[in-house]
């Protein structure tokens, strides 16, 4: 089994991971070449990121929609 196929475990509630780490790193010693190539990476992980959550939240709707009471 891959890395990406294993199951995460939850991050405690606001703490996000990488993401976190990321987002308090200084960025004042990066080039302007370093920058851009890092924010077309995140800009790259926000869409998969997307994609994920409108698979989760229609396999939700799909879930949703099976088990709701059946109103007469």
């Amino acid at each position: 089994m891959d890395d990406d196929e294993r199951p995460r475990r939850r991050s405690a509630e606001g703490d996000f991971g990488a993401a976190s780490l990321l987002a308090s790193e200084s960025l004042e010693s990066y080039s302007l070449d370093e920058l851009d190539s890092r924010v077309a990476l995140l800009e790259g992980e926000i869409a998969r990121i997307r994609q994920q959550r409108d698979k989760s939240a229609a396999h939700m709707l799909a879930a949703q929609t099976l088990f709701r009471p059946k109103q007469s």
